[in-house]
Parts: C-alpha cells; sequence; structure tokens
C-alpha cells in the first residue's frame, strides 16, 4: 500500500503522524483515504477545485508531480510526500 509523508505543518488533523499507509489506486485516492482516516487533512493540501493549493507541492518517490497527475496510477510500494512552502516575515 502507498505511504503518504506529512509535513510537521499537516500533522494537525493526523494528530502527529507524519507517515500513513493507505489503500489507493490514484494519489487523490490516497488523500481521500487520509481524509477519511483523519477529517480536514484534505483541505490543507487541495482546494476546493480538488487541485493542490498553489503553496503545495507533491512527490512521488522523490519526484515531482504536477497538479494534473493527482489521477496517475500508483504502484503499493510508492511513496507520496507533501510539501507545504511555508513563508514567514
Amino acid at each position: 500500500m502507498p505511504t503518504v509523508l506529512v509535513p510537521t505543518a499537516y500533522r494537525g488533523p493526523t494528530r502527529g503522524e507524519a507517515e500513513i499507509t493507505v489503500e489507493g489506486a490514484t494519489l487523490r485516492d490516497c488523500l481521500d483515504a487520509v481524509e477519511a482516516r483523519y477529517p480536514g487533512f484534505r483541505a490543507q493540501v487541495l482546494d476546493e477545485r480538488g487541485l493542490p493549493h498553489r503553496f503545495v507541492k507533491l512527490f512521488r518517490n522523490g519526484e515531482p508531480l504536477a497538479a494534473d497527475e493527482l489521477d496517475a496510477p500508483l504502484s503499493p510500494d510508492d511513496r507520496l510526500e507533501i510539501l507545504a512552502a511555508i513563508a514567514g516575515g
């Protein structure tokens, strides 16, 4: 099953979980599975149109994914990383 790596800034809904193994055939399926287990998670990653927020970057096995790749098929051993660009000032 794919593993979703959650950045520190998004671990509120996951109650501190950094790595979540879920069933899912696509990245979107995996995000939906995390949302089902931890309500509020998906809204941090995807906007109301179902696309990544402009400050979110998604990676599969270290390779960047484009927004139109949310529905691309995954392998059971894929690792999905979410990076949140956090600005301070």
